[in-house]
């Protein structure tokens, strides 16, 4: 069975990639993917806010409130609470890359186009594969509009392709009211790749403390329908390749990626939650079902459940939402 696919021009193995995480926060853990399995790795992220501090920087856009409320610069973790400095990050880069023969794509957390995506070169110099922004930014300030919010996301991009030739990831969020048209400005900005979707992790409240807390939960099965369902939608109407993030935990999700139109599947729960040794697991999985269902290649079942054939893809989900809706008569 022939396994390989291409990722925003790289040539992986495989279609498992483990996204950003503490998976990947030292050499040896980097190493085990490999051996486990993983066709490349995306480091866990290095933060706008970490880049700022060591320059005396603070984007416009981080600092929302500050005026206002003296605290709440206090609500940014102290320095030596992230695992690695910025110069750190790019040791870190150099000595995966000696270390193992996969790709390592790099990751950049922020929000927007200040002095900090100059360090997209520095990232590009360590010996860095790729790079994915990873734009994780909720606009709650009401006299921000829409377009200042879009217009963000691809000034970014622009920003950082001005300063790198690797190939750059964009980790996008399912809130846009066009998502179609996000994607294609983004693809048409330079976008190699569209990772979907970045989770927004929803604070809990302490009622003992009064306290608003952090309030991690990894994800589900479930969870991945919603990029599943844009990259059908998505595929072969963007050049940018496609990954998806969020609810993969099985082969048969994997296999729903590819059919849909991905390049890769993103794994991180599922290994958190299991190990790394689940990627062997995945990648064994994935070569049995399709000699059991005689498919010899990823790129046969590339796009092959995709909604490409579909003239108006918003008609197509209409009749869905209708004909769901009216199976439920029949419980009635």
């Amino acid at each position: 069975m022939d396994l390989t696919t291409t990722y925003m021009g790289l040539k992986l193995k495989n279609p498992i990639v483990p996204s950003a995480s503490p998976l990947s926060y030292n050499l040896d853990s980097v190493k085990s993917l490999e051996d486990n399995g993983a066709a490349a790795v995306v480091l866990y992220s290095l933060f706008e806010e970490q880049i700022a501090h060591e320059s005396g920087e603070l984007d416009h856009y981080l600092n929302y409130g500050t005026e206002s409320y003296a605290e709440a610069t206090s609500y940014f973790p102290e320095p030596e609470q992230f695992n690695l400095g910025p110069y750190e990050y790019l040791d870190h880069i150099a000595a995966c890359k000696k270390a193992v023969d996969i790709p390592i794509i790099a990751s950049l957390n922020g929000v927007s186009k200040g002095g900090w995506v100059q360090y997209a070169k520095n990232i590009q110099d360590a010996g860095a594969d790729g790079l994915e922004l990873n734009i994780y930014y909720i606009p709650t300030n009401s006299s921000l509009t829409s377009q200042e919010v879009e217009a963000m996301y691809v000034d970014t991009l622009a920003a950082v392709k001005e300063k790198v030739s690797i190939p750059v990831a964009v980790k996008l969020s399912p809130y846009f009211t066009s998502l179609a048209n996000m994607a294609k400005r983004l693809d048409q900005a330079g976008a190699n790749a569209l990772v979907l979707f970045n989770r927004f992790y929803q604070p809990d409240f302490d009622l003992a403390k009064l306290e608003v807390v952090p309030n991690l939960v990894l994800s589900t099965n479930w969870e991945m329908r919603l990029p599943l369902r844009w990259i059908a939608i998505l595929y072969n109407n963007i050049k940018a390749s496609l990954a998806a993030t969020s609810g993969i935990h099985k082969t048969e999700d994997v296999i729903k990626v590819m059919m849909a139109g991905g390049d890769v599947a993103m794994v991180c729960s599922e290994l958190l939650m299991n190990g790394v040794g689940r990627i062997n697991e995945l990648v064994s999985g994935v070569e049995k079902w399709m000699e059991e269902n005689e498919y010899v290649s990823i790129d046969q079942m590339k796009g092959s459940m995709s909604q490409k054939s579909v003239g108006e893809p918003a008609a197509f989900e209409r009749a869905n939402y209708m004909k769901t809706l009216q199976s439920y008569k029949t419980l009635i």
